[in-house]
């Protein structure tokens, strides 16, 4: 089974994934996760990498399809995998589709009201890197980090015009390859503005009707 999740920032496509990663024993795929563990290590793409990551500016295509086809020819991954908010642009979407090409593609849609209420309540641990939310998980101590005690704050990139611009940018650049997947049949809305972990079970229906004719699936409890 492989899978791709796109949404907005914010939307929870990390954690829709992460879920649905424990439930089909498929691996969560990220690629900024994957670009920032090859800087890491210190290779020559993670150099190259780095070059771009180090002064803010987006990884070329090449780069970035170099290092996530080399984890998706891995065994791990031979029985499907869920990606992460990728592919991002129609060349992307193509040359995935030549390599490695998708079952389906999930939208997690959730109005813009919703993000911003989820993003701007969001409050970190600048030494720690624990994350809460003043609505959903506020810290025991208001303000203070419950792990380490540290002072908390809010991104810059946490406000409510930035999420907005954020919003309307990727909503403009993921269009053509919403129209590239509906194309071919590949491509489903489902609504993420709820709950994730009580909207979860809803997804696995979908999935699984999706799925059920071509492929056994666990049994959704």
């Amino acid at each position: 089974m492989r899978i791709s999740l796109l949404g907005p920032p914010g939307v929870g496509k990390g954690t829709y994934a992460t879920m649905l990663s424990a439930f089909f024993n498929i691996p969560h795929i990220s690629t900024g996760e994957l670009l920032r563990r090859e800087v890491f290590s210190g290779s020559d793409i993670g150099k190259e990498v780095s070059k771009y990551m180090s002064k803010g500016l987006l990884v070329p295509d090449h780069l970035v399809n170099r290092v996530l086809f080399q984890r998706l020819s891995s065994s791990e991954c031979s029985g499907g995998f869920i990606l992460d908010g990728y592919p991002r642009t129609y060349s992307q979407a193509e040359t995935l589709e030549e390599h490695f090409p998708l079952d389906t593609v999930v939208f997690l849609d959730a109005p813009l009201k919703v993000i911003v209420e989820r993003l701007s309540g969001r409050l970190y641990c600048p030494r720690c890197g624990e994350i809460y939310h003043s609505q959903w998980k506020p810290p025991l101590r208001k303000g203070r980090c419950d792990k380490c005690g540290e002072n908390l704050i809010r991104r810059e990139d946490d406000r409510e015009e930035i999420i907005t611009k954020r919003y309307n940018e990727y909503l403009s650049t993921i269009s053509p390859v919403l129209y590239f997947y509906k194309g071919r049949g590949k491509l489903f809305f489902f609504d993420a503005s709820g709950d994730a972990r009580q909207s979860i079970p809803l997804l696995l229906q979908e999935l699984s009707r999706l799925f059920q004719k071509s492929r056994a699936l666990p049994a959704i409890p």
